[in-house]
């Protein structure tokens, strides 16, 4: 049982950043364990309607690599991947809109509701949300996986406005109509860079940065950049943390990577001086 004076302290810390964020826009990555655990699940939602009933405004882009192999593999159709990325030809189209813009998006939706958060649930196809090509230029043919072009900026601040918590598969449309599957990380690094976001904030399943051993709770683009070279950080975050410094140049505030698997990450991140993730920033913030 916290006791009186903790909670009070907890509560004194996190109203400055209450009165900083009123009004701000986040666009939150959905993905790893917070996604397939129940307890994480309704725990996510609880912390996404209380950031939208304080003032700030909530996007919300996920995933669902696993439930899309899983439902193909129950349908008979065989999952290819190519340098480590699905393939996607036009079974699998079929079987991503079903899982992603379908059962688990509304699964989302319902959530939030349930718990007072008013979400809408959205892929790149209604209304033109995101527009995509084919991607290309990476060496490897992946099939309809697209990239996105453009965003729907307009309709997504009316819902915004509108008190609206939009949920967006991360599916994109081209201007013919073909429908692309797009990266799900990619698709919130778009979405935020075209909101001109105070935060995007990756949910997955690591601690943040890690550097010998520890969790890095700032970074900078230059301090990144050497620990790269250094060889301190390597391999599969490599292209995470390049791809959050292009989010922040392209406009984004900040950019979290943040456990999922902890209870309430999301509002201890944000809203406690420590955090527990690791929070990107631009130079002149860092100073």
């Amino acid at each position: 049982m916290i006791d009186a004076a903790t909670k009070e302290e907890v509560l004194i810390e996190a109203l400055p950043y209450i009165q900083t964020y009123e009004g701000k826009t986040f666009v939150i990555k959905y993905g790893g364990a917070v996604m397939t655990d129940d307890r994480l699940k309704q725990t996510f939602a609880k912390d996404v309607t209380i950031l939208r009933k304080i003032g700030i405004n909530i996007v919300i882009v996920h995933g669902g690599g696993k439930e899309i192999t899983d439902t193909a593999a129950a349908l008979g159709i065989g999952t290819t991947f190519v340098d480590g990325q699905r393939y996607t030809d036009d079974k699998m189209i079929e079987v991503v809109l079903m899982v992603l813009a379908g059962l688990i998006n509304k699964e989302i939706a319902n959530l939030i509701n349930t718990n007072g958060g008013n979400a809408v649930g959205l892929c790149g196809v209604d209304n033109l949300l995101l527009k995509a090509r084919k991607l290309s230029g990476n060496g490897s043919d992946l099939g309809l996986v697209g990239h996105i072009t453009s965003v729907n900026v307009a309709f997504l601040n009316l819902l915004l406005q509108n008190g609206m918590m939009p949920v967006i598969a991360p599916i994109g449309v081209s201007e013919g109509g073909q429908i692309y599957n797009v990266n799900a990380d990619l698709a919130a690094g778009a979405v935020a860079a075209a909101l001109k976001a105070e935060k995007l904030v990756y949910l997955s399943d690591m601690e943040g940065v890690i550097v010998k051993n520890k969790r890095v709770s700032t970074l900078t683009k230059s301090e990144a950049n050497n620990m790269i070279d250094e060889g301190a950080i390597f391999g599969g975050m490599i292209p995470k943390v390049r791809s959050a410094f292009d989010t922040l140049d392209a406009g984004v505030n900040k950019v979290h990577i943040v456990d999922g698997r902890i209870k309430h990450s999301l509002l201890l991140e944000i809203f406690t001086d420590e955090g527990i993730g690791t929070q990107m920033v631009h130079e002149e913030s860092a100073e």
